[in-house]
């Protein structure tokens, strides 16, 4: 780790003083290197996350938007005067980089979480570290190191290091030399990133843990509203922040809508992600099942009733598979486990509401604010109900896994601080410097 902080201490000055154009050709190259590799990617994050098909292909787009809009940003550094009070005074206000930035990122979706925090920081003129996660170090890390040396990027500049958080975490997030620290993963290890990092006064950029709502009213399009659901609920097995955790349904339409959402769950393929077709994949681990199946089971016996789902897969010669069912609960209130718990699983639980208001309340009745949804058939009310969600993000007639490099992403309470994406981002990884030229002589007081 020290070794990796030195190398990007030593490379970043000299990094930062290439010309924007030779920074933005190196990110150009990288989002053509992804899309040369893309075939091999997808089938990297299948055989170490467990990802579809239809997942690589996701993350592969995403990345290398995220990529395109970095390449644009060494262009976009521009600084600007302002007035001053002071006669024959000029002010001159210029973005330079921080100098290292931290980069902790997750395995659910690795490639695409890492790209959007390293490329523009590396665009910007910074030198960057990288820690994957423990479960993901070749899509979320050594895969960057290979790229981007093929990209053409200046030895030292980028630093990878893998290896286990419980033994390296601590030191990556309050290493000295570090100027950001870049964390996308759960609130509780999130928050004790942040305090390390703020110990060295590090600028944390968190994207923290969700707990999501779906909020379908009364005259909703409910086959818009069940394939936004169908979605939202079951890609990538749910193991995504910004994946909905809570379906909130108006009372007049709540049984139809658990009715098809059930079918719906209940015919999606789920099994091996190596087999074409398979929509719903394994879990990461076993922790991660259990932990899933135990919320399903408390909520059961909390009152809940399990319309299809709540349980393993069953694979050929394969004992306690990792694949989950996808999973439909009703008659779920706010309390139970799978609704008050990011539960980060194929799980959707469904709860009724009655009025506007108290479906803001349902939706707001949690410590996290990352996304959200609505459908509605009554703009003006689905516009109300999305301004009163506290949350970061909020997409109308649609679902809230949404993320689009030119548009700042950001969470509230404990989904997070700061922002990602775009110029939100580059203001987290760069600093504005005031230099003022006094250019006739000055009255001091004495």
């Amino acid at each position: 780790v020290d070794a990796a902080y030195e190398a990007a201490a030593e490379a970043q000055e000299s990094w930062a003083e290439q010309p924007p154009a030779a920074r933005a050709e190196v990110v150009q190259n990288l989002l053509g290197l992804l899309e040369e590799h893309e075939d091999e990617i997808t089938s990297l994050l299948t055989q170490e996350v467990g990802g579809s098909p239809a997942m690589g292909a996701t993350s592969i787009q995403i990345a290398s938007d995220h990529a395109g809009e970095a390449a644009t940003l060494p262009r976009r550094m521009k600084g600007e005067t302002a007035e001053s009070n002071i006669p024959g005074k000029e002010n001159r206000l210029f973005r330079e980089p921080k100098g290292v930035v931290t980069v902790i990122s997750p395995w659910n979706f690795p490639l695409n979480l890492s790209m959007r925090a390293v490329a523009p920081a590396i665009a910007a003129g910074n030198s960057v570290v990288l820690k994957p996660s423990t479960q993901s170090p070749i899509t979320g890390g050594l895969l960057f190191a290979k790229l981007l040396e093929e990209a053409g990027l200046p030895e030292g500049v980028l630093n990878v290091v893998v290896g286990r958080g419980s033994e390296i975490g601590d030191r990556v997030a309050s290493h000295p030399e570090s100027d950001v620290v870049a964390f996308t993963g759960s609130t509780e290890v999130g928050r004790h990133v942040a305090g390390l990092a703020g110990e060295n006064l590090a600028v944390p950029a968190m994207e923290l843990g969700g707990n999501n709502a779906h909020v379908v009213t009364g005259d909703a399009d409910l086959d818009r509203a069940i394939d936004g659901a169908v979605f939202g609920s079951f890609v990538h097995q749910g193991q995504v922040c910004i994946s909905i955790n809570r379906h909130i349904v108006h009372e007049s339409v709540y049984d139809e809508y658990v009715e098809r959402l059930t079918e719906r769950a209940a015919e999606l393929p789920a099994g091996s992600a190596h087999e074409e077709g398979t929509v719903v994949g394994p879990i990461i681990d076993e922790s991660q099942r259990d932990e899933m199946l135990e919320y399903v089971e408390r909520t059961v016996d909390a009152g809940a009733t399990l319309e299809t789902g709540g349980e393993t897969v069953d694979l050929d010669g394969v004992e306690d598979s990792l694949v989950v069912a996808p999973t439909v609960l009703s008659d779920v209130d706010n309390e139970m486990a799978a609704a008050c718990n990011e539960h980060f699983g194929p799980i959707a639980p469904v709860i009724p509401f009655s009025t506007v208001e108290e479906a803001i309340e349902l939706a707001n009745d949690t410590e996290y604010g990352l996304s959200g949804a609505v459908h509605a058939g009554d703009l003006g009310v689905a516009e109300k109900i999305a301004h009163g969600m506290e949350t970061g993000n909020v997409h109308i007639n649609d679902q809230p896994i949404n993320d689009e490099a030119h548009v700042p992403f950001s969470g509230v309470g404990a989904s997070g601080v700061g922002h990602y994406n775009s110029d939100a981002f580059l203001e987290e990884v760069t600093e504005t410097k005031w230099i003022s030229v006094q250019k006739e002589p000055r009255d001091y007081p004495f």
